[in-house]
């Protein structure tokens, strides 16, 4: 799912290079931390944070589908 993410983020950006994925367990769920260049951040979140939302919905569905829990977080 971590490269789901990532291929997802660096078709949305200016610089591919950039993008990095972490990911992190919790108690409950995992968590993705999503970085990118700081003048990509606008593309990745879309205006009025449509795009994110839809990266998430997706993100969940496949992580659904697999049974798990997952959390996508968008860091500056």
């Amino acid at each position: 799912m971590k490269e789901l993410l990532l291929y997802i983020a660096q078709n949305l950006v200016d610089f591919p290079d950039e993008v990095s994925v972490t990911e992190r367990e919790t108690d409950t769920e995992t968590v993705f931390e999503l970085y990118v260049n700081q003048s990509d951040i606008g593309k990745v979140i879309g205006r009025q944070g449509r795009i994110a939302k839809e990266i998430r919905a997706l993100m969940r569905s496949v992580a659904q589908r697999q049974g798990k829990r997952i959390s996508v977080e968008i860091m500056d």
